[in-house]
């Protein structure tokens, strides 16, 4: 015969107080006096009272959760987000729901949310690498806040983003300014909104400043492609000055330049864009675009929390800062 579980009222009748003050206490409601709350913790922990999470969040209309759609781990951003959401997340008592996507797609997604609804979310936080638009029919969820990692894509929906356009035109001119005549550009893959914002401040800046405007040399973030990039380039004429869109395709960019037996950056200036963690420990340290993953990964929790409590959406824009660092110099002459 299965053991009745502990209730409301038994410790209530063992404490010697009301139902609803022990409810009270189960919820952290602060209308309770402290010696008080802490008699009815106690008994809780005697009988070993377990507060029913699904029935207490029928009764409130709220499941205390955060549903997070996401395509790819293997981004160093969202990896790092997704750890900020969770912690931050937990110390406001939220759980944290994740939702890998199977495929890049508007489809995919639509899927997950389903999915997600059927877990019971309070809030939504959305990771996607590619902007989605109406044709892609992007159908939030409704009823339920929701956050997009990204540019404005859905009409009343809460972004958060780096000013992605605002960083690589600084990255470009400061190349610029240190005397080179151009910037060669390895570029992110397609599809990618980051790639593409990357892509347009660097033609944008050249073509301002009347400079040449160099065939870019495609990526896909990864080092593999950076090196086979900078191989291409290299076999075709000798840049002084490269801007990777990502650090770890400015990685690759180094091997190839060292296996030309040409110097970083005595003979070809490096600028990467995101400073992940290993960015300090190149050979020569690499000067890149920092983006706070772990501020992104806040602000849209931060977000999403306040539009669940009535607030408006919001679009925000993050901050980047450009690094100084020994992967750039004037050319050489």
């Amino acid at each position: 015969m299965q053991e009745r579980r502990t209730s409301l009222r038994d410790v209530a009748q063992a404490v010697g107080v009301s139902v609803q003050t022990v409810s009270r206490v189960a919820n952290g409601e602060p209308n309770v006096a402290p010696e008080k709350r802490e008699l009815v913790l106690a008994k809780m922990r005697e009988l070993g009272y377990r507060p029913n999470a699904a029935a207490r969040a029928i009764r409130r209309g709220s499941f205390r959760t955060v549903g997070v759609v996401y395509h790819s781990l293997h981004s160093v951003g969202t990896h790092r987000s997704l750890e900020e959401i969770s912690e931050r997340a937990a110390e406001s008592g939220y759980a944290t729901t994740l939702m890998p996507l199977a495929a890049s797609s508007g489809q995919a997604a639509n899927g997950a949310f389903t999915r997600l609804g059927e877990m019971a979310v309070d809030v939504l936080i959305v990771i996607l690498p590619a902007p989605f638009g109406v044709d892609e029919a992007l159908q939030l969820p409704e009823g339920v806040p929701a956050v997009i990692l990204g540019p404005p894509l859905v009409e009343g929906v809460a972004t958060v983003d780096f000013d992605q356009l605002v960083g690589a035109r600084q990255a470009v001119r400061y190349l610029l300014d240190l005397g080179h005549r151009t910037v060669h550009h390895i570029t992110g893959p397609p599809g990618s909104f980051s790639a593409a914002s990357r892509l347009d401040a660097w033609r944008d800046v050249l073509t301002q400043e009347g400079r040449a405007l160099p065939a870019t040399r495609p990526g896909d973030w990864s080092p593999r492609s950076g090196y086979h990039a900078m191989r291409q380039l290299l076999a075709e004429e000798r840049p002084t000055a490269v801007f990777a869109a990502n650090d770890q395709m400015a990685l690759g960019a180094y091997r190839a330049i060292i296996e030309a037996g040409l110097r970083i950056p005595e003979d070809v200036s490096v600028l990467g864009f995101d400073d992940i963690d290993e960015a300090e420990m190149f050979a020569p340290p690499l000067t890149t675009v920092r983006q706070d993953w772990g501020l992104l990964g806040r602000e849209s929790l931060r977000v999403a929390l306040e539009m669940e409590g009535g607030a408006p959406p919001e679009h925000v824009d993050l901050a980047t800062q450009l690094v100084l660092r020994a992967s750039t110099a004037a050319p050489a002459g």
